[in-house]
């Protein structure tokens, strides 16, 4: 089980694809996106997932396009409300051409998704489109949960962690869990194997939330202190609010109830607050805490030991992303 060798051959099944045709102003957007890169995580745990429980990856080909596809619809959705000028240090889609190009071609790639489960035959098809739909309603069951956070001021560390685990943290699930249904693994494990993604997904966007604030953009892709910008109740605000004193709890609400014109100033008092208050330590901890929690699905699920080393250095790879 070789990350990177299914890394490879994924970008070489997108490479195959032509995604620019008429109108072009419609697929142009589309094919910017997909090709500006990433590690393309959730395709490798589709392809991690099938070859774990059958040996042929290479079937999955098909269904970790469609988690790819209908990630990067998200992202081109997600960075028109979030009103975001970077994604992976490139322009945004909406702003290289403009909000309606941005909502329509994030339409058309979530229709595009549901297309390359055509390559199943009907049972399998019927149990990806099942765990698609839901799993793309619950992430925009998570989007608005987000939305409304930025209006609350009574948001707690349990509601916010419910709020990524639907926003982020089930496609990370699903993607794992597609490429179980795929091989035709059994319920319980593909159950399993949710599980263990569900968890490392919290882990995951729980250091995304730290690296927004103390990453370096060189390695990040995205704007430094974003978050902050955007008023975010991350849980590095959240667990700040909780243990600071008075004095910067105050200064915390005083700065995330207002939108500024330069944030410089901002970025640099509430990091200040957070590293004053411990609070770098303590989301380390909570991230190993759902890192761990993954790890000890796998010793209940049906599979080889190598393949269970095999997911958990996928999950410390992950999880070593640069900071």
């Amino acid at each position: 089980m070789d990350i990177l060798h299914y890394q490879a051959d994924f970008i070489n099944y997108l490479d195959s694809k032509e995604w620019v045709r008429e109108p072009k102003n419609l697929y142009e957007p589309i094919d910017y996106i997909i090709k500006l890169g990433g590690k393309r995580i959730r395709p490798i745990l589709t392809l991690m997932g099938a070859d774990i429980f059958s040996g042929e990856y290479k079937n999955a080909l098909p269904a970790a396009l469609a988690v790819e596809v209908f990630h990067n619809f998200t992202l081109i959705h997600d960075d028109i409300m979030d009103d975001a000028p970077l994604r992976r240090g490139k322009v945004t889609v909406h702003e290289k051409w403009d909000v309606n190009t941005g909502i329509l071609s994030g339409d058309a790639m979530l229709i595009l998704a549901y297309q390359y489960f055509e390559n199943y035959e009907p049972k399998i098809f019927q149990k990806l489109a099942q765990i698609f739909s839901k799993t793309a309603l619950e992430v925009c069951d998570g989007q608005q949960l987000d939305v409304d956070f930025e209006t609350r001021n009574d948001v707690t560390i349990e509601e916010y962690i419910n709020m990524i685990r639907l926003k982020t943290s089930v496609l990370v699930a699903a993607a794992l869990k597609m490429g179980a249904i795929v091989a035709e693994a059994s319920d319980e494990d593909a159950d399993l194997i949710y599980d263990f993604g569900l968890n490392l997904g919290l882990a995951f966007q729980l250091q995304d939330d730290f690296l927004d604030a103390f990453g370096n953009p060189e390695t990040f892709g995205k704007q430094i202190g974003g978050d902050i910008i955007e008023n975010k109740k991350t849980f590095l605000y959240l667990k700040s609010l909780e243990v600071a004193n008075e004095v910067d709890r105050d200064k915390l609400l005083y700065f995330f109830s207002h939108k500024l014109e330069d944030n410089s100033t901002k970025i640099t008092e509430v990091t200040r607050i957070f590293e004053l208050n411990d609070i770098p330590l303590l989301i380390k901890e909570e991230i190993k805490n759902y890192t761990d929690k993954a790890f000890s699905t796998l010793s209940s699920m049906n599979i080889s030991e190598e393949s269970k080393q095999g997911l958990k250095k996928f999950g410390l790879w992950l999880m070593n992303r640069s900071v």
